[in-house]
């Protein structure tokens, strides 16, 4: 496969290091992407994704996709998102993996390179409403590697589920550290579905 033989030389030459856990997904998952402080976050997930022949989409706001770089977009697994209409991307994920298809959907929760005080419920909402599970991949500049954590499943319990996610990344600093954001949701005591997570 090209792909895997253009990650194969990447990684050859790369002065970061691909490690972690490398069993190919088996089931829709969301790849979730963090840190995310650089631009060069987007070409080592393409890297890892194409190295383990993994079939992943990202979403990306609509303005990427205008004129000739659609189709490129799209090739490299692009998602274009209306943020008017935010419901239909959740939609498509879940016909998707009713489909029987396996992929990855990539997912930086900490925003474009950092600068939040909070990450983004999105991947948690989209989660919970598909029944995908979480596969935590990272950048680490402390160590210069990169790669796939543990795959966890959510709980409907925000804190405890973050506690986990907050676990792994406590140590990873990603390309510019200065930009790295806290896993922490802004209300973490009520959970995204609009459920107490004391019910859950």
């Amino acid at each position: 496969m090209l792909k895997r033989s253009i990650a194969r030389v990447f990684w050859a030459v790369s002065r970061w290091t691909l490690v972690g856990q490398r069993a190919v997904p088996t089931r829709p998952t969301i790849l979730i992407g963090a840190p995310h402080t650089s631009n060069w976050d987007f070409v080592l997930m393409l890297g890892i994704a194409w190295r383990l022949g993994i079939d992943v989409h990202w979403l990306g706001k609509k303005s990427l996709f205008r004129g000739w770089r659609g189709p490129v977009m799209r090739a490299l697994g692009g998602v274009a998102v209306d943020r008017d209409d935010p419901s239909r991307v959740v939609a498509e994920v879940v016909g998707q993996v009713h489909s029987g298809t396996v992929f990855g959907l990539v997912i930086t929760p900490d925003g474009t390179r950092g600068g939040n005080d909070f990450w983004k419920s999105g991947f948690y909402r989209i989660s919970r409403e598909t029944g995908m599970p979480l596969t935590l991949g990272f950048v680490d500049r402390t160590t210069m590697t990169t790669g796939l954590g543990p795959t966890i499943e959510t709980t409907g319990d925000v804190r405890a589920d973050m506690d986990r996610i907050r676990a792994f990344y406590a140590d990873k600093a990603g390309v510019r550290p200065e930009r790295r954001t806290e896993p922490r949701l802004r209300d973490e005591d009520t959970a995204v579905d609009g459920q107490s997570t004391s019910s859950t």
